[in-house]
Order: structure tokens, then C-alpha cells, then sequence
């Protein structure tokens, strides 16, 4: 019954977003706000699934101006989650073929975010090009998924550089976000714990060159890895005090 209610209202959801969301969006067309702002209402929604979400910053995590921001992928709960942390004049970047999901993804262009074809590596290595030049021309963060797929309770993946490539060609710093563990979310469950997602300290790229590339990517890997470590543990801890 709880799964069926809660399908409901996800479907509900969606509705309303896809018509107050695309009427909204049409008024500024692919302005960078969106994001931000539908970020936001998409976490609203955590509650729904009985999740108590909570967002932290590093001091000054949500004042470092134009960045790059890399966050950890599990599965479809990142959209009610990890999206609560996108910051304002953020466009995220993601797979061409999320413009064809019904609902979500006419919403997705439409608000602004780039998309890229994965499958075609010279279209890809284009599109880093023009994340660079977003961000420089238009003041704006991205933020990317570096695993490049959902990790769906494998841990951290190893990173692709894609990101990295574009802090560093913009010079711009590099904020790592980490969303502890969306596993134990149960459909069928009212109450789903804690769920901590946390705003980590920026990353300077200054001095590095596109040969620092992996370099760049290895050390956020390891911060994020230890913090996901972390948040997992305190999460967990916290459930078994209820």
C-alpha cells in the first residue's frame, strides 16, 4: 500500500512539474536558474519517500563562484537527494538521451543543462570544449556524475576525466559533493532514515595543466571515498540510536 501511494504521488509530481516547470522554463528558455530552482523542489520530495534528508557545506563550500561540482551516482533516488546541493547558476551535464524521458527530459533541456552523445568520443570531447566556454562566458558551475554511470551499491566507481578536463581548461576550482547511501531505501517503508548529503571544501586547479588531469581526478576520488566512508558510518550509527 505504502509503495502504491507513494507511486501515486511520484506520478503526481511529475505531472505538475512537467506543465508548471516546461510554462516556466518557456519564459527564459535554457536560463541557468532553473536547475537551481528544480533542484530544490526535487528534493522536497525525499520526504515522500521517507527520507530525512540533510544538505551540509564546508565553510564556504556555497560562496566558491563558478566551479565544477563532481558528485557520487547510485540509482534514481540521486534526483530526490543529491539535488538538493545544486547551487545557484549551476547547469548539470548529462546523456543525450535523457531528452527523450518522457516528462523529465523535455524539462531537463528546456532548464538549461547540456547534454552530450557518451558514445561518440569527438562529439564528447567537443562538448568539454563547450563547458568551458559556458562557464567562462556565461558565469556559470556544471555539475558532472564523474563515474559516468549509477553505481547502484558498488561503492565509488573509478572516475572519468571529463570533468577535470573542464575545471582545469576553465580554471576554475573543482567542489566535490558526496550523498551517503541510498540503499537501504524501501519503497514498501515509511520511515528510510537519514539520508546526509555534504558540500566538501573546493579544489584549486591553479598550476594545473591537462597533463594533472588524473592527478586532479585521483585526489577528489580519495576525498570522496573516505567521506562516503564517513557518512555511511554516521548514517548508520544514527539509525541504530533511534
Amino acid at each position: 500500500m505504502i509503495f502504491v501511494l507513494r507511486m501515486i504521488a511520484v506520478a503526481v509530481f511529475a505531472v505538475v512539474m512537467f506543465v508548471f516547470g516546461c510554462g516556466y522554463c518557456l519564459l527564459s528558455p535554457r536560463n541557468p536558474k532553473h536547475v537551481h530552482t528544480f533542484g530544490r523542489l526535487f528534493s522536497k520530495m525525499s520526504r515522500v519517500f521517507g527520507i530525512k534528508l540533510e544538505i551540509r557545506y564546508a565553510d564556504g563550500a556555497d560562496q566558491v563562484g563558478p566551479s565544477v561540482y563532481v558528485a557520487n551516482h547510485q540509482n534514481n533516488f540521486d534526483l530526490f537527494t543529491v539535488s538538493g546541493a545544486v547551487m545557484p547558476r549551476t547547469v548539470t551535464v548529462g546523456k543525450k538521451s535523457l531528452a527523450w524521458t518522457p516528462l523529465f527530459g523535455q524539462l531537463y533541456w528546456l532548464s538549461g543543462n547540456i547534454l552530450i552523445d557518451r558514445a561518440n568520443r569527438s562529439k564528447a570531447a567537443g562538448t568539454i570544449g563547450q563547458v568551458v566556454e559556458k562557464i567562462k562566458q556565461r558565469n556559470v558551475s556544471v555539475w558532472m556524475f564523474p563515474e559516468g554511470t549509477r553505481s547502484r551499491g558498488r561503492g565509488l566507481l573509478p572516475f572519468k576525466t571529463g570533468a577535470f578536463h573542464a575545471a582545469i581548461g576553465a580554471g576554475v576550482p573543482v567542489v566535490p559533493i558526496v550523498c551517503s547511501s541510498t540503499e537501504h531505501v524501501k519503497m514498501n517503508r515509511w520511515d528510510n532514515g537519514v539520508v546526509i548529503v555534504e558540500v566538501m571544501p573546493p579544489v584549486s586547479t591553479q598550476g594545473y595543466t591537462k597533463e594533472d588531469v588524473r592527478q586532479l581526478s585521483n585526489t577528489c576520488r580519495e576525498m570522496m571515498a573516505a567521506k562516503l566512508e564517513a557518512l555511511n558510518a554516521e548514517a548508520v550509527q544514527r539509525a541504530a540510536n533511534k
